[in-house]
């Protein structure tokens, strides 16, 4: 069977020999349970979906902790939140002579609130996102990154119907009351056309009959959930009227082209969703990395009152600012630079680093005075290095 290397594992070794415990959060078949049972194949493996075994767990969580032998995986520990106490006696009684406690779940919201009551301090957490265009190529905007659907390109929209009513009937419902699951879907569908747009929720809300406070409720689910990617706005002391509002764009571009209909590459050529759809990749790919490498989220976007809009800007270490253009065009041209070299000639307390990102031909060259223009390929290969 095809593996996938995931670039989170040495972090992840790394974790299981200083902490007692690990835990890996993420979208629902983002690939976490084939991570950590491909680097702890001698780990005890127990997945707390079996009804069986969750009956039994409820009943004498106590008996079932203590008859557990580490390194051992508790697979979706969200829906046995009853467990983390025991298992903070067991590592506490330990004092971290064995080990690791491995832990998944798909939720982060409620599983961190259980992680910060009861292994605060004792646990590593780490978020697996859907594989990076770093990790295979053949994770591409049309494919998106789920495994399975790369695993099985012939039949992606087939895995995204069941994927997607596996995430409205389980992570949702469990998370929050939603009774009309029909005009959730909708939802969903309705914020995949605005993909890279600023949000406006009264935009959102009107055409579902939903009230403004619902719809920042839905929004909440879906980022909780990690199928949203929030892009906030940057405005540390540029002395512009900003917009302040932030920047939605989908987790995984293939679920977003199945919300949008987009059944093939060809299609997906012809949309008028292409340059979102690809913007919203770039951005995926380097929240990808951030996680990946332990880094904290960074990335934002501008736009300013009078006009001038740049795609990202990501801090790096020390005084520096990448910014970022992302254009579907396959052909580059000078005139595309322009609001990257104003909003760089604007910045004054940092280094700045003009990117422009295109679906062109590999490789990188001066596009304008200051600005180099990447291919995608070369732009996601060379993350470590452009964002150092």
């Amino acid at each position: 069977m095809t593996y996938f290397t995931r670039d989170l594992t040495p972090l992840l070794v790394a974790a299981a020999r200083r902490f007692p415990a690990a835990i890996v959060t993420g979208p629902r078949r983002s690939g976490k349970t084939t991570l950590l049972r491909r680097v702890f194949p001698k780990a005890d493996y127990h997945l707390l979906e079996d009804p069986d075994l969750i009956a039994r767990v409820r009943s004498d969580p106590r008996g079932f902790v203590d008859e557990l032998k580490p390194p051992v995986i508790l697979d979706e520990v969200q829906n046995a939140p009853e467990l983390l106490n025991y298992v903070r006696t067991r590592i506490d009684l330990a004092k971290g002579r064995r080990g690791p406690w491995l832990l998944t779940g798909s939720q982060e919201a409620p599983l961190m609130r259980g992680v910060t009551e009861s292994l605060a301090g004792r646990a590593a957490v780490f978020n697996l996102l859907p594989l990076s265009a770093r990790e295979t190529p053949k994770a591409t905007l049309f494919r998106g990154g789920f495994p399975e659907v790369i695993l099985h390109p012939s039949r992606p929209g087939i895995w995204y119907r069941s994927y997607l009513q596996t995430y409205l009937e389980r992570d949702i419902r469990s998370i929050s009351a939603i009774r009309d699951l029909a005009t959730f879907r909708r939802f969903l569908s309705l914020l995949a056309t605005r993909s890279g747009q600023v949000l406006n929720k009264t935009d959102l809300a009107a055409p579902l009959g939903l009230s403004v406070p619902g719809v920042s409720n839905w929004l909440d689910l879906l980022e909780i959930t990690m199928q949203i990617l929030i892009v906030p706005p940057y405005y540390e002391n540029l002395g512009k009227r900003l917009i302040k509002s932030p920047k939605i764009y989908f987790t995984d571009s293939g679920l977003a082209c199945h919300l949008l209909g987009i059944e093939s590459p060809q299609m997906l050529e012809r949309s008028p969703f292409l340059g979102p759809l690809f913007e919203g990749w770039i951005a995926s790919e380097i929240i990808k990395y951030e996680l990946n490498s332990g880094r904290n989220r960074r990335l934002y976007y501008f736009r300013d009152q009078q006009g001038l809009e740049v795609d990202f800007l990501v801090p790096s270490e020390g005084r520096k600012l990448t910014l970022l253009e992302v254009k579907a065009s396959r052909t580059p041209r000078p005139e595309m630079a322009g609001p990257l070299q104003r909003l760089s000639r604007s910045i004054k307390r940092y280094e700045t680093a003009p990117i422009l990102v295109h679906r062109g031909t590999p490789g990188n060259r001066v596009l304008a005075p200051g600005v180099k223009a990447y291919s995608a390929d070369d732009f996601v290969r060379t993350l470590p290095t452009l964002l150092k």
